[in-house]
């Protein structure tokens, strides 16, 4: 995704500076900071600078994905979407004294007919906007204008190697042949867009074969989620999600497939991860960077509330889409005020207040569990990550 530094000079603090470049630019340039300080400092946020922020423009969605995080996905626009000018006026404060990048999603965004109208003003604000769409209503013509209202990168999501894999996830017969077509029709114009891949039971045996057909799309990144057990996930939980074992075996396949180099791969509600990274490059002797790594040696796992968090579209403010725990309302607090002031954020900042074998485990600072695993465990943000086989040293 695109990120918002420009220049990677070091402040005092070593953090890198800027507002204009896109992820690209900004990798290339870290590869040269061969001390690691400027790369390591900016994964640690300090500061907890909020770098995305994920708008659910909409309830509204023509899909009815068995994972979805809502319980009410409408077939319309919800009457208690944002208004466009209440739309404008969170763009407003958004871009005052913050620089996330903005990312539109829903529901399905393209459901909102202002939805252009919102992306070209955001990007005349001066925000990185990205588009995060099911990719099935992407005709030529609206690829065109999600190029020119100034969106960077799309993200289409795929959830399987073939129609009947990602069509039961869907719940719509089709949906396989209308997101590739949206794909192909994003790609013509010139957008860069990447593949957005769930990965549960239905499709786990599958990795390999989603890796081969982003590959073959040409996309310019494939961002793996695993499934989280919130809204309509609960209701698949038993059925769908991977054993700790299972899960384990994938984040090091994807692994695997991120040193190959030849697509960008993240990981994402998978804090696992950069703890099977860091154990694999132990073992291989490799020292984590951004030259051997990618941009997994520049973040960590849970990001919720520290530096990512997600706005409903009632204006709700969550640390995370998955983690449903409110803690403000745009409508009624600036997001700024709202991302500094906020106590649920406070906590999920301090990490000697990680519970169970999270609290102890000498991979909390670059994992930290995922915090939404933990609530819908327990009903508690803070307790240890339920689907995470490590044993900690501590714990001995």
């Amino acid at each position: 995704m695109l990120i918002e530094e420009k220049e990677l000079k070091e402040t005092e603090s070593g953090h890198p500076t800027g507002r204009d470049a896109n992820m690209k630019e900004v990798f290339s340039q870290i590869k040269t900071d061969a001390t690691g300080k400027v790369s390591g400092n900016y994964m640690r946020n300090k500061k907890n600078q909020l770098r995305l922020i994920f708008w659910e423009t909409t309830a509204g969605c023509n899909l009815e994905c068995v994972h979805c995080r809502r319980l009410d996905v409408s077939k319309e626009l919800a009457e208690d979407d944002m208004t466009t000018e209440e739309s404008l006026k969170f763009i407003d404060e958004l871009s005052a004294n913050m620089n996330p990048i903005l990312i539109l999603s829903g529901g399905e965004p393209l459901y909102r007919p202002d939805i252009f109208e919102i992306a070209a003003y955001a990007v005349k604000k001066g925000l990185k906007v990205a588009l995060a769409t099911n990719g099935t209503l992407v005709d030529e013509g609206k690829a065109e204008e999600i190029k020119k209202a100034g969106i960077e990168r799309v993200s289409i999501s795929i959830d399987g190697v073939d129609a009947a894999t990602h069509d039961s996830f869907r719940m719509i017969k089709g949906s396989f042949d209308s997101a590739i077509r949206g794909f192909n029709n994003l790609k013509k114009v010139g957008m860069s867009v990447q593949i957005n891949c769930t990965i549960a039971k239905h499709n786990a045996d599958q990795f390999d074969g989603i890796y081969d057909l982003a590959l073959k799309l040409g996309a310019d990144a494939l961002h793996v989620f695993m499934l989280v057990p919130v809204g309509c996930g609960v209701q698949i939980a038993e059925d769908q999600m991977l054993e700790p074992k299972r899960y384990e075996e994938v984040l090091n396949q994807l692994y695997d497939k991120s040193q190959e180099s030849k697509i960008h791969i993240k990981a994402t509600c998978a804090p696992h991860y950069f703890r099977i990274m860091r154990e694999r490059a132990k073992e291989e002797g490799i020292t984590i960077s951004p030259k051997t790594h990618g941009m997994a040696a520049m973040t960590k796992g849970c990001l919720a509330g520290t530096a990512v968090c997600f706005v409903s579209h009632k204006g709700e403010v969550f640390p995370c889409g998955y983690l449903p725990v409110n803690s403000g309302n745009v409508k009624e607090s600036s997001i700024e005020d709202i991302w500094n002031s906020s106590a649920i954020f406070s906590n999920l900042r301090d990490d000697s207040l990680l519970e169970g074998k999270c609290g102890v485990c000498e991979y909390k600072k670059v994992c930290e569990g995922c915090r939404a695993r933990a609530f819908y465990d327990t009903g508690n943000y803070m307790s240890a990550e339920p689907y995470c086989v490590y044993q900690p040293k501590g714990m001995e």
